[in-house]
């Protein structure tokens, strides 16, 4: 996998609200205003990844790999927070944290999806196809 400056980015905010939302459920808090504001900073890297990447492309950058994917994970992380924040609020329970934690973590790992897909590199079908036959 190729590390580039926006995968970097978005484990940095993606583990720390993870970490303070991990850290708020064992203190068995409820969600907060630091939990949330955390969750907030996934979704708006998200979002500045987003506009990020479709200036990318508008500048003459190609996606390796499969387009629809790269955009399907990108509107998939871009939901994640979303629903945690919808959750958090209807469940005002210490348990809520761990759902939120869950966002943080599961974006870096569909961040590095992403940078496999934008970048062409890790399996693809038709490699493990051509794995397979051989």
């Amino acid at each position: 996998m190729t590390v580039d400056g926006w995968f970097i980015a978005g484990m940095i905010v993606g583990l720390a609200s993870t970490i303070i939302c991990i850290v708020a459920a064992v203190m068995k808090k409820k969600p907060n205003d630091l939990t949330l504001v955390s969750l907030a900073a996934v979704e708006l890297f998200i979002v500045v990844y987003a506009v990020a990447s479709i200036i990318r492309l508008a500048m003459g950058a190609s996606i390796m790999g499969e387009t629809w994917e790269f955009w399907g994970y990108m509107f998939t992380a871009a939901a994640l927070p979303v629903a945690g924040f919808y959750w958090a609020m209807m469940e005002r329970t210490f348990w809520s944290n761990y759902v939120m934690s869950a966002v943080g973590v599961t974006v870096v790992v569909m961040m590095a999806r992403m940078a496999q897909i934008w970048y062409g590199t890790g399996l693809s079908v038709q490699g493990l196809q051509q794995g397979i036959g051989s």
